[in-house]
């Protein structure tokens, strides 16, 4: 392909939703999450700069945040009722609308990785569990030991739970609300996009609790017809509204633009059910948009055309 065909290219990713404030943040914490952001966007951008795939760019950017412990997926995930952690995570390819996810599993260095793994050499989409497991071993996909996955602040949290008696979101103080979720969508230089997302879940969550991180249609979707989402809030009302689906079903048989979709997905459908969260999206033309019905969202955007996007709060 010459230059001159080559389309625009972008990249959007998320850290999660929910009550993030300025005034629970401090300068130091803040530069931290900024620059994390920022790692992930160069890490998916600088695949997409090379003519690389729209699928590869999503992989980098979600291995990125995976392997930063501020977020909840990947190293950073909270703990279960038991002390443990179980990650959940999908990978969407919307040229093809071939899709990996796998849930509750434990021990797995990136999750997403996993989830590619599973769109290469499985006939299934979806693995979960000690069986999502032994499939990564045959395969060769990297583990960590349970020390990896320990965080101070998330064991703490843990105990504030369980003292409490309930599941909680990724949060500490009684004024956070985290929706512990990272994402990624993109569209390559060839039109084709992409959508990934992962996740360590609610911490002090039970009975193997699954969000709709994993969902295909729920949490993560990719068509090149339409767009690509990546979704973070509040899990179980956005499995009830089939949320990445829905923005995509509008776009196809309303005819609505990507951000005319995730709006009314984003602020009547949820907000009706109480969802609270949010979500990124982009289409096959490059454009993106980031929508979110909570105070806040960490994400960020950059793309051919010169932009560079970094944001937390509304």
């Amino acid at each position: 392909m010459k230059p001159e065909d080559m389309g625009k290219f972008s990249l959007v990713i998320h850290g999660g939703a929910g009550t993030i404030l300025k005034e629970n943040m401090t300068a130091e914490k803040e530069a931290k999450y900024r620059q994390a952001l920022q790692d992930a966007l160069d890490a998916g951008y600088n695949v997409l700069e090379k003519n690389g795939s729209a699928m590869d760019a999503v992989k980098a950017a979600v291995v990125s945040l995976e392997d930063c412990i501020l977020f909840n997926a990947g190293r950073g995930s909270v703990f279960t009722h038991r002390g443990t952690h179980e990650m959940d995570a999908a990978l969407m390819d919307g040229k093809t609308l071939q899709a990996g996810a796998v849930a509750g599993i434990k021990n797995i260095r990136n999750p997403v990785l996993l989830a590619d793994c599973i769109i290469k050499n499985s006939e299934h989409i979806f693995l979960i569990g000690a069986g999502a497991e032994e499939f990564a071993q045959v395969y060769g996909i990297k583990t960590e030991p349970d020390e990896y996955f320990f965080s101070e602040q998330r064991h703490e949290q843990l105990k504030y739970a369980q003292t409490s008696e309930t599941v909680v979101l990724d949060h500490f103080n009684a004024n956070e609300k985290k929706f512990g979720t990272v994402g990624a969508v993109a569209c390559d230089a060839f039109g084709n996009i992409a959508a990934a997302t992962s996740t360590g879940g609610m911490t002090n969550k039970k009975f193997g609790r699954i969000g709709d991180s994993p969902i295909i249609g729920a949490g993560t979707y990719a068509n090149n017809k339409t767009c690509a989402i990546s979704c973070t809030g509040h899990g179980e009302p956005f499995m009830q509204a089939v949320t990445a689906y829905n923005v995509s079903c509008l776009m196809e048989y309303k005819g609505f633009s990507l951000q005319q979709a995730m709006e009314e997905v984003t602020f009547k459908k949820l907000v009706a059910i109480n969802g609270e969260g949010g979500m990124i999206g982009i289409d096959a033309k490059g454009n993106a948009a980031m929508v979110f019905n909570s105070d806040g969202m960490y994400r960020g955007a950059k793309s051919s055309d010169g932009v560079n996007e970094i944001a937390i709060y509304k």
